[in-house]
C-alpha cells in the first residue's frame, strides 16, 4: 500500500529574471518526516520553502499537499497557509505589538477566533516554549533566541500540518543557537512534519530523517544522515562536506 506524501514537489522550476534558482526539483516529504535541505548559499533552499508557502510563484511543475495540487489556478492561498507554518531567519515580529499580540494576530484576524480564546491559547503556547513571562513584552526587549522562539510559537499556534524553517539560527549569536535548536528538536520528537533549510550540519545529522543536498537549483543527492554525511555518492557533495568539516561545523 502506497502512502501519499504530505508534501510533493514535481518538476518545480523557478527563475528570477535570468537567474534559474530552481531547476526541476523533485522532492517528497512523508507524514511526520523531518527533511533538512543543505547546500551552498544560493542553491535554492530558501526558494523551495517560499514556493511551498506560496510566497513565490513557481514557473513550471506542481506542488502538492496530501496529494492535492496547491499551485495553479483556483487555489485559495489562505486555506493553504492555514495548514503550513513558516519561520524565517529574520524574526519578522511586529515591533509595535507585544509578543502575545504578535502570536494571536493571525488566529484573531484569519481564523476569527475570539480575543479571549486566542490569548488563552497564546499564553499556553508561550509557557510551553519558556516565554510565559515575555507575553506582554515588546520584541525589542527580547534576546535573539527569545525572538526566534516567539516566531516559532507564532507559526505553531494555528496547529499547522507542515512547518517550514528557513535558516532559523543564522541571525543568532552562537550562544543562542542551542536554545532554538532545542525547540526544533522537541517538535521533531513530537512528530511534526518539517522541512528545514539549514547550515547547522551537526543538527541536521542529529534531527533529520533525510538530508537533501542542493546544488545549482537541483537535488543532487539525498538520503538518511548516516549515509549522506558518512558516504556521499556525488563528488560535489563530498567537496561541500569536506569544507564543512574543515570549518569545524560537522
Amino acid at each position: 500500500m502506497t502512502t501519499t506524501p504530505k508534501l510533493q514537489l514535481l518538476g518545480v522550476s523557478k527563475a528570477y529574471g535570468d537567474k534559474q534558482v530552481l531547476d526541476g526539483i523533485d522532492l517528497a516529504v512523508g507524514e511526520h518526516e523531518v527533511v533538512c535541505l543543505i547546500g551552498p548559499s544560493g542553491c535554492g533552499k530558501s526558494t523551495i520553502l517560499r514556493c511551498v508557502d506560496l510566497l513565490d510563484t513557481i514557473d513550471t511543475g506542481e506542488i502538492r499537499l496530501d496529494g492535492v495540487a496547491i499551485t495553479g489556478g483556483g487555489v485559495n492561498q489562505n486555506d493553504v497557509r492555514r495548514r503550513i507554518g513558516i519561520v524565517f531567519q529574520a524574526f519578522n515580529l511586529f515591533p509595535h505589538m507585544t509578543v502575545l499580540e504578535n502570536i494571536t494576530l493571525a488566529p484573531r484576524r484569519v481564523a476569527k477566533l475570539a480575543r479571549r480564546d486566542a490569548e488563552a491559547a497564546g499564553r499556553e503556547m508561550l509557557d510551553r516554549f519558556g516565554l510565559a513571562d515575555k507575553a506582554d513584552e515588546y520584541p525589542d526587549r527580547l534576546s535573539g533566541g527569545q525572538s526566534q522562539r516567539a516566531a516559532i510559537v507564532r507559526a505553531l499556534i494555528g496547529e499547522p500540518e507542515l512547518l517550514l524553517l528557513d535558516e532559523v539560527t543564522s541571525a543568532l549569536d552562537p550562544e543562542l543557537v542551542g536554545e532554538v535548536l532545542a525547540v526544533v528538536r522537541d517538535l521533531a520528537d513530537r512528530g511534526l512534519t518539517m522541512v528545514l533549510a539549514t547550515h547547522e550540519m551537526g543538527f541536521a545529522k542529529e534531527v533529520a530523517d533525510r538530508v537533501c543536498f542542493l546544488h545549482e537549483g537541483r537535488v543532487l543527492e539525498h538520503g538518511p544522515p548516516a549515509q549522506l554525511f558518512v558516504d556521499p555518492q556525488h563528488d560535489r557533495t563530498r567537496r561541500f562536506l569536506q569544507r564543512v568539516i574543515e570549518a569545524g561545523r560537522l
